[in-house]
């Protein structure tokens, strides 16, 4: 009988949006703000709009001054406050950060996540936080993972780099950067290289999983609950690659942990050196509760460093690279940086405390991750009603989005030049990196939920930034379409499509 309702409901949603979506396509597409319409809210508007959803909404937050309130269908419970407020987003994340935890609503729309540190609340995320922090601060961590990244740079992405660029051909720089980051991620957390940065690029189904889980995902915010639920249900749609997505990824996590216990079991841990499984482990010995199941937070954790760890790095690297192309200038700044602070060589590895020298490198990945964030909004919802400093008033009933990648199009924080690409804005008057209040430039989050692997992200983007400059001039396919894809990572729709030329010495 339940099934009849949903498959009834199913069906006049279907005619109501698609009646509204013909009355919307003949509408002046001018007309920003959408309309609010009897039962079905302002959801047809954006749908309408969802092939351009982060540019749609941003431009709904410009004309609204940074904060909306977009009226969701009746009674579906999908109301939602968009928001680039920088006191509204501290408010939430930092200072009344115990009354907007991750929540049912969040917990269930990224179900995949498990309980990772991503997505948990409470005593479980407080144990993810500490193991994890542990970890990243362990003395051998660094150098372990500078030693990671280097091998890959060396014995897979310049051996390909090289292959493609005598022979002339285009390329997808986005499909390397993904499949450069998935390996760094397995080989640093599971000592497991997966080889997918090979020069005959095999398929690798995990990755792509990744990237299915990420767009179905990202359309459950602006599909009414029972919607997907039903097609989860039927096994159509999204929801059955999500499904199917979830299912190969936890066979492969579950095999992988399986062989790493088994070694950890049968090894003198006194004798070895540092490895990030190991390490995960002896922690967990003094953080967690005997009423856990190991295996299950074993998985949760690893998904979710690998989600964090592959998605936002290749994300970052590929818009880094688009902006370089298209300001030369930038990228003959960063060549005299280089020259002026690394003993640059074809064969010389430089390290961090060099790396850190680079001020002006510094500002220009920083200022990739303002106009492109890897992760372009956050969602939150109050435990206890709550009125915002905007003067907002909220409730548990209010999705509350804090839009990341409008915040970096916001006049208001950023100035007339918001839309430049300008790394001096990130650089003071004394030629040091100038700090920007994470609420303004919440790229790495804010708060107790702050970005771990800040540090850590920062290294991997300098090296490989640094090593492909060296070598390459990076040069667009003219024609090439270089648009945001609709994904909870923000990845290009149709790819980065390059060329290189060999750099002379």
């Amino acid at each position: 009988m339940a099934f009849l309702i949903y498959l009834v409901l199913l069906i006049l949603f279907f005619i109501l949006v698609s009646i509204l979506f013909t009355i919307y396509t003949h509408k002046t597409l001018r007309h920003v703000i959408p309309s609010n319409w009897p039962i079905l809210g302002m959801i047809p508007g954006v749908l309408v709009n969802a092939h351009q959803l982060h540019d749609y909404t941003t431009e709904l937050l410009i004309q609204s001054r940074g904060t909306f309130m977009l009226k969701g269908p009746w009674l579906a419970n999908m109301d939602m406050l968009l928001t680039t407020d920088p006191l509204d987003i501290h408010h939430i994340l930092s200072k009344n950060f115990s009354n907007y935890p991750k929540g049912d609503k969040f917990q269930k729309i990224f179900d995949i996540l498990g309980d990772g540190i991503l997505n948990a609340d409470g005593k479980i995320w407080e144990i993810s936080h500490k193991v994890i922090f542990s970890v990243l601060n362990h003395v051998g961590f660094q150098s372990k993972m500078e030693t990671i990244i280097w091998d890959k740079v060396e014995n897979g992405l310049l051996p390909i780099l090289e292959s493609i660029c005598e022979r002339g051909t285009e390329m997808d720089l986005q499909d390397i950067f993904q499949r450069f980051a998935f390996d760094i991620v397995f080989k640093l957390l599971l000592d497991n290289d997966q080889e997918s940065l090979s020069l005959n690029f095999p398929y690798n189904p995990y990755s792509k999983a990744f990237t299915d889980s990420e767009e179905a995902v990202l359309l459950r915010h602006v599909t009414p609950p029972f919607f997907w639920k039903l097609q989860q249900i039927l096994r159509v749609g999204k929801e059955k690659k999500l499904s199917d997505a979830w299912k190969s990824l936890d066979q492969f996590i579950y095999k992988c942990l399986a062989h790493k216990e088994m070694d950890y079991n049968n090894m003198n841990h006194e004798a070895e050196k540092f490895t990030f499984f190991d390490a995960i482990m002896r922690e967990l010995k003094d953080h967690i509760d005997t009423s856990m199941d190991c295996t299950k937070f074993l998985r949760d954790t690893f998904f979710n460093l690998t989600a964090a760890g592959k998605e936002t790095i290749s994300s970052a690297l590929c818009w880094f690279f688009y902006l370089l192309a298209t300001n030369p200038t930038v990228e003959d700044k960063i060549l005299e940086e280089m020259q002026t602070h690394l003993e640059v060589s074809a064969l010389k590895r430089w390290n961090a405390t060099e790396l850190d020298k680079m001020v002006y490198l510094h500002g220009a990945l920083c200022e990739t991750l303002r106009l492109y964030p890897p992760v372009p909004f956050n969602n939150k919802s109050p435990l206890q009603p709550d009125i915002l400093p905007s003067g907002h008033q909220v409730d548990q009933n209010t999705n509350i989005i804090l839009s990341f990648y409008s915040m970096g199009r916001m006049r208001s924080i950023w100035g007339e030049d918001c839309m430049e690409f300008k790394p001096e804005r990130w650089i003071s008057s004394s030629g040091g990196i100038k700090h920007v209040p994470s609420y303004k430039f919440p790229t790495f989050n804010a708060g107790p939920r702050a970005c771990l692997g800040k540090n850590m992200a920062f290294s991997e983007l300098k090296i490989v930034a640094t090593t492909i400059i060296y070598h390459y001039h990076i040069q667009l396919v003219e024609g090439h379409l270089v648009l945001p894809a609709d994904s909870m990572v923000l990845h290009m729709k149709y790819g980065l499509k390059v060329k290189l030329n060999r750099r002379s010495k």
